[in-house]
């Protein structure tokens, strides 16, 4: 049994685990309440991968698994007098959920806006008009992911070059899922060669700050351009040759933007920047930068409103057709993708109360007690398909294994192209899913894992040949 619980923390390694220390703090790892637990988040999991076929909302099986998870730790550490640690270590994970979602929410809003406005439809309408076809396309949303994750981060820029995707895509569902897929590798793999790409590398480089041995310095990111560039040409490369090779359908006129959508994208790009901004230079949480850039859009939206703008989409409420109401903000947070957001509470709830349990440490001996670094480290990044990279680099650094700057950089590179080998294995990628849901898929993603995974290897061998002096 030992092994078999052992087997399935490799597979789906909890590692957003609170590194709490003390007497009181008890290992069941090998007691029922662990074994249960593992097992009921291996098989909340298998209920997502199967939301394809029998069409249940992602969120409510992981969401089960978390409540029931917890619920059992709590019993048992009340059944043995263990108070309040339990609560603690749940109230830290609820922070780090509120983090995430708060992110994910102000995002979403933008993204709707700017749909509502019209600035995706005359986007769609210049690129028809340009004769561009399904293939071009593919290429230019990736190749934009892909320079504008290091600095918009992976999340933020998947979530527009999709709604980009899926305006351009119209009815034509395998355009959009390969576009997905390749937004996805594109937007990680662009992510990873810079210290803003994403939270990971984020994590690492202000570690790096207060680190005694230096780890990876601000411009030592970028010696990861070409091996991220390599993990996502070589799969895109593969998948253009299954992309429609044909032209949208539409006309070519114009579609006009409405009142107020170029200063809406320009107070997007403002506030990706404060994100950036207020965790760098001020040292907090980047959430707070997002949250102050909607308050922004909050007053810009009030502006609307007094000079008597109307809210035309039509797909909010199916009262509201053909019937303006005036502009309101909060009509474009309502419209959140809300599956999304309890699916990424679920998950982390789920793998912060397998981490509490105890898993953690189990992981750490046998991973970089017995594989080598460089072996760990690969390890490392398949395992981020299943548990999304944020967890696993917090787990990583929680060890704080003593590796090389070489070795620093690809568990950096792994950890945050890894998450593409599986659609739930990055924030982009689940975002994406709920973004066009029915279309961009698990299986969908899956169908094209052993290509994406031949560039994760190419791309591990790329860095270790490139960088050999910093290892």
């Amino acid at each position: 049994m030992k092994r078999l619980v052992l087997l399935f923390a490799l597979l789906f390694m909890p590692l957003l685990a609170h590194a709490l220390e003390g007497a009181e703090r008890l290992d069941l790892t090998n007691n029922w309440v662990g074994i249960t637990s593992m097992l009921l988040f291996f098989t909340a999991y298998l209920v997502v991968m199967a939301e394809e076929s029998i069409h249940l909302r992602k969120s409510k099986p992981v969401m089960l698994a978390a409540g029931i998870i917890w619920a059992l730790i709590a019993w048992y550490y009340q059944s043995h007098d263990i108070p309040h640690l339990v609560e603690n270590a749940l109230r830290h994970n609820l922070e780090e959920y509120a983090e995430l979602m708060l992110f994910l929410l102000v995002a979403m809003t933008f993204v709707n806006v700017m749909e509502e406005r019209n600035v995706f439809e005359a986007l769609r309408s210049w690129l028809i008009r340009k004769g561009f076809g399904y293939r071009a396309l593919f290429w230019v949303t990736g190749l934009l992911a892909f320079f504008i994750s290091p600095i918009a981060d992976n999340l933020t820029t998947a979530l527009l070059m999709g709604a980009v995707v899926v305006a351009v895509g119209g009815g034509n569902k395998k355009f959009v899922m390969l576009a997905c897929i390749n937004i996805v590798v594109a937007a990680n793999a662009g992510g990873t060669f810079s210290p803003f790409g994403d939270i990971t590398t984020l994590m690492v480089w202000q570690k790096s700050i207060h680190a005694t041995n230096g780890m990876v310095g601000f411009r030592v990111f970028f010696a990861l351009f070409i091996p991220s560039l390599v993990n996502w040409l070589i799969p895109a490369v593969i998948m253009h040759f299954a992309v429609p090779n044909e032209k949208p359908k539409g006309g070519g006129e114009i579609v006009a933007m409405r009142r107020g959508a170029l200063p809406i994208v320009a107070l997007f790009l403002f506030t990706i920047s404060l994100a950036v901004c207020f965790h760098s230079v001020l040292q907090l949480p980047p959430v707070i930068g997002m949250l102050t850039g909607l308050s922004l859009l909050q007053f810009f939206s009030y502006y609307l409103k007094i000079r008597g703008e109307k809210t035309h989409s039509s797909s909010e409420n199916a009262e509201n057709i053909g019937n303006p109401v005036p502009f309101d903000i909060f009509r474009k947070v309502s419209r959140a993708e809300w599956d999304t957001l309890f699916f990424f509470y679920g998950v982390v709830m789920c793998v912060g109360g397998l981490g509490f349990i105890g898993y953690l440490g189990m992981i750490s001996q046998v991973i970089y007690g017995g594989l080598g670094a460089t072996n760990a480290n690969v390890a490392v990044g398949i395992i981020s398909a299943v548990v999304d990279n944020i967890p696993v680099m917090f787990a990583v650094l929680s060890m704080m294994p003593d590796m090389s700057v070489g070795q620093w950089l690809l568990v950096t590179l792994t950890a945050g192209v890894g998450g593409s080998l599986l659609s739930i294995g990055s924030a982009a990628g689940v975002a994406l899913m709920g973004q066009a849901r029915g279309i961009y898929t698990f299986f969908g993603h899956l169908k094209w894992t052993p290509a994406i995974a031949l560039g994760y290897a190419a791309s591990i061998g790329v860095h270790i040949a490139l960088n050999r002096g910093l290892f």
